[in-house]
Parts: structure tokens; sequence; C-alpha cells
């Protein structure tokens, strides 16, 4: 046996011999167990227990969603540790530390509490550790080598799919760069980083710049007009009569609704209803999908909304503000950070959409894609559901014409759409002809909104959408 290095150790007796070492058997046999030979393949370190820090807006507890590591792990600073749900948002946890996973404090699906430890890391004893955290001296032990993304120096902003994309293609995301909001690395950007390194030829990213609309003979083909009335469909879901009730938590996005309406039925309430006739819009929308689809983003109908909004609130900025508690001040709000209501399966999200006054339709329309993706995979951040001045609620994707909307403190109006009908009405002649009809229900603080100025608002909302050509008069 060839030992390049033996530690001085009683009992132990050796040879200056190239290849041959004897010692005493003896020697074996200790009061305690201790290693006497460190090689490459064993480490010695500190086991640092990572607490759960807080992740703002006096959030205690969250619920783990998701784990990206396995205990015997490696990792490194910023890569992703998990994901965990709040009752406002989803957040992806990173690391702080270079070292080995020891142990995930929670199994998927329990609560863990801001202040307690996560997971336990092992990291190199001679780097020093974070006074804060509570360290563990463990034996040294073996451990298999991991290749894992290092992203080092900054923060990058990525959701989880794509940073599981980055490390499968073994690519560093400090080497990316992002083209989305705040420079987030979007999944078009490790796909054409991909390209460049590989020379592979990759469909442009919806931020590419605009494309001419295709001849005519390669149009994108418009749909039937004539559609099939949908017929509601069962939920898929297996029925288990058990007998017995069941008692569960109230946890995530429930859990914040209730502490929303609770506080906001404690406003008086102002209801307002019209019907809006879309025919024009109808027409335009149809004209624009295939422009928006050749640049890579799906044209509903809610963008037009959402401007049209935006544009009214400019007139009437008392439905843009915010009341505070003593009811002595009323704030008004720069900017038109608008809500969009969302049925997930983890419960109604409110994301919004920022600075709608100085968005285009498309870009509207963009984000709109981006929140609803987000929002189905469950991955939507604290920015995008904080900091609404205003909400519209479309409860018409689902059904129904008319609803009763609660204001989402601290804001001070919102509306619910309904679906939109083909129903006959009456033009100017007298004559009947199929016209295209929604609804719409707004709700109003009526502490500081009188009727008068909710029906102004509806009515110039509703001229906007009824002739979409007058809102290039006001459009910034």
């Amino acid at each position: 046996v060839c030992i390049h290095r033996v530690r001085s150790c009683s009992s132990i007796h050796f040879i200056k011999s190239k290849y041959v070492c004897v010692f005493d058997k003896s020697a074996l046999k200790f009061s305690h167990q201790r290693r006497l030979f460190r090689t490459s393949a064993v480490s010695c370190g500190q086991i640092v227990q990572f607490k759960l820090s807080d992740i703002g807006e006096g959030i205690t507890e969250v619920t783990v969603k998701e784990w990206y590591i396995k205990e015997g792990d490696s990792v490194s600073q910023f890569d992703s540790i998990c994901e965990v749900q709040s009752d406002k948002a989803s957040v992806t946890i990173t690391s702080r530390y270079d070292g080995i996973i020891r142990k995930l404090h929670y199994n998927l699906d329990e609560i863990a509490y801001v202040g307690k430890p996560l997971v336990d890391i092992e990291i190199d004893a001679s780097k020093g550790v974070a006074p804060e955290e509570d360290v563990v001296e463990t034996p040294p032990m073996s451990h298999e080598e991991h290749t894992h993304q290092e992203i080092k120096g900054h923060k990058t902003l990525a959701t989880p799919a794509v940073r599981r994309l980055a490390m499968e293609n073994n690519i560093k995301l400090s080497e990316v760069v992002g083209t989305g909001k705040d420079n987030r690395i979007l999944k078009e950007d490790i796909l054409n980083y991909l390209a460049k390194q590989t020379g592979a030829i990759l469909p442009p990213s919806p931020k590419a710049e605009i494309i001419p609309p295709l001849p005519k003979s390669e149009t994108v083909p418009a749909a039937p007009k004539d559609k099939a009335r949908k017929i509601p469909v069962p939920v898929s879901r297996p029925i288990v009569f058990s007998g017995k009730d069941k008692t569960e938590p109230i946890t995530g996005f429930h859990k914040a609704m209730v502490k929303t309406m609770s506080a906001a039925l404690k406003i008086p309430h102002f209801g307002y209803c019209d019907e809006i006739d879309l025919t024009q819009l109808v027409q335009l929308r149809e004209e624009l999908k295939p422009l928006a689809q050749i640049r890579g983003v799906k044209l509903s109908f809610m963008p037009f909304f959402i401007k049209a909004a935006s544009l009214g609130l400019l007139q009437y900025p008392i439905l843009n503000a915010s009341l505070d508690e003593s009811c002595q001040n009323v704030t008004y709000k720069a900017l038109h950070n608008i809500g969009v209501a969302m049925d997930t399966e983890q419960g109604l999200i409110v994301p919004n959409v920022k600075n709608v006054q100085v968005c285009s339709v498309f870009e509207i329309a963009s984000e709109l894609n981006r929140l609803q993706s987000l929002g189905s995979a469950g991955q939507l951040g604290t920015n995008d559901l904080t900091g609404g001045t205003f909400t519209l609620s479309n409860i018409g994707t689902i059904g129904g014409t008319y609803a009763k909307p609660v204001i989402l403190p601290p804001e001070v109006a919102i509306g619910a759409l309904g679906k939109i009908q083909v129903l006959p009405r009456f033009n100017g002649k007298g004559e009947v002809f199929k016209a295209q009809i929604m609804n719409v229900s707004w709700s109003a603080d009526h502490r500081i909104i009188d009727g008068a100025t909710m029906a102004r608002f509806s009515n110039l909302w509703k001229s906007y959408l009824e002739n979409p050509a007058s809102m290039l008069l006001d459009l910034k």
C-alpha cells in the first residue's frame, strides 16, 4: 500500500519505505471512533442551519410547494433551494452559501415558519459563517460531486422553470442577458444563448422586432364566426363518499382572501351597472389578432378594457386613489397599476399590469400573457400581486352577465365584466340589428366616490369601447 500522508498517532509505527507500511493492529482499537487518514474524497466542515428569512408583507408562515435540491446535493450561492407559497405570492428561496445539503426540515405541503431552520448546509469551516446562523459541528463524511450552476456576485431574476432549463444545459445564468422585465431571464433567452453556442437556428422570441404581415396566401386562417355554443363540462375528479366530515386549515391564497374580504366588507359599497355594445371592438380585434399572433402574443378583449379604463382614470383620478384608515386623507396614485382577477387552482389571485398609463394595447396584451402563464403555474411573484390601484374582474370568461364585485382595499373601485352575448338591438333608424353586448358592474367606495362620478367614468369607458377608434385621440 502506498501511503502519501499519515497523521502521527500513538501505537503506530512505520518504516521509511516507498511502498510498504507496517503498523500495530491494536492501534485500530480506540475508546472512540476517529478517522486517521484524510483524502480528496472526504470533506470536513460545519453544518449551518439556513433559516427562512423574512420575505416581507408581514408574512410569518409559508407552505413548501417544491424542493429543487435533495440531501447530498451541492449548492452554490443564489442557487434555488425551494419554492414556497405564502398567502400573497409564490417565492423562490435561494442559498446564501456554497456547500452540501445535509437535511431538509420540511416535506412538501408542510408549513414552514419565518425564523426557523429550512435546510442544513455543510460549508467549508475555513470560510467562516454568518454570526446569526446556528452552527453544528459534524464529523467528516464523503460525498459525490454534483454539477450545479454557480451564480455569484449578483442576484439573477429567473423563474424556477428557467433555472432548471439552464441547469440541465450546464449554463450559468450570470452569463445570460435577460430581456424580461427588470432584466429577468426568460426561456427564450436560454434558448437564444444555446443557439449562439451550438449554432442552432431557433424561432424569434416575442420581443423581437416587428415582422411585417404575411402575404394573403399565407395569412393565418380566421376562426369560424359561427362557433358552437360551449357546454359546461363537469370537472373530471374522482368523487369519494366517505360519510365523514373533513376539516382542513385555510392556507395560501385562500387565507389571503379571508383577510382581504373581511377588510373589504367594512367599506360602504356603491353599485352601478350598464351594458356595452362591443360590435365595433369585436371586428377590430378579429383584424388585429393575426398581427398579434405573428408577434407572439395572444390578443384578447381584456387589453382594450384595461387601456380604456386607464384613459378614463386620467379624467377621474379619484377612482385611482386610496383612503387612509382614519378617513382623513386621500392619496391620488400617479401610476395606473390595473389588476386582473384570475381564477386558478390555488384560488383567486389578482396580479396587476404596471404603468398602464404609458403602455400600448400590445404591451398590455404581452404583459397579460406573462401574468396568465405564471398564474397557471402558480409562480407569480410578490411584485406581480402587490401595488394595484384599480381592478377589473372578467367573470364572463366563466359565465354570467351581472356580478357584485367587492373592492380590494386599499383600492376604491372595481369593475366586473360579464360575458359577451349576441342580442337584438335597435339602431337610430329604429331598425333591428345584431349586436355584441357585454354588461359591466361597478363597485365604488361610497365614502369618497359619489354615484355621478362613477356614472361619468363608466360612460367615458363605454364610449372608448363602443368607438375604439376614438381611443387614438387620447393614447399616450
